[in-house]
């Protein structure tokens, strides 16, 4: 049995206790500040983004807690060549990378059924789950 898909902070919290993860006060901050923000961030800009808000907690620790909550599947890390961005959602979601902004933004997109079916016909594979990336500008 699997565990439920992560649509809420209180499904992330619940998750962690499913998991036997202690909720430390800065696994918590961590979590929050994620789905308050709903944005793809890198370690530095959570570290950056707590102490500000008078969140104190070091850098070891926010890059600890951030590797347990991916490793798990609690948040999502998407590795990058100038380093891993963690996002709120780690239920299956796709991505729109905006390359003048650098910004990733997370979309549902259900594709056509026979889409899947050619997919499946050609490869051989039961699809049971998909995530696209697609790539664009913002309008100038």
């Amino acid at each position: 049995m699997g565990v439920k898909p992560i649509r809420s902070l209180e499904d992330a919290l619940n998750c962690c206790q499913v998991k036997g993860m202690r909720l430390s006060r800065q696994r918590r901050f961590i979590l929050e500040l994620l789905w308050q923000f709903k944005e793809h961030l890198s370690a530095r800009e959570i570290y950056d983004r707590l102490n500000q808000a008078g969140k104190a907690i070091g850098h070891t620790s926010v890059y600890q807690n951030l590797e347990a909550l991916s490793r798990e599947g609690i948040i999502e890390c998407i590795e990058r060549s100038d380093g891993c961005l963690y996002g709120h959602s780690s239920s299956s979601h796709s991505h729109v990378n905006c390359l003048d902004t650098q910004q990733i933004l997370d979309i549902q997109v259900e594709l056509p059924l026979e889409i899947i079916q050619a997919v499946e016909q050609r490869t051989g594979v039961k699809i049971s789950d998909y995530r696209i990336d697609f790539y664009g500008y913002r309008d100038p």
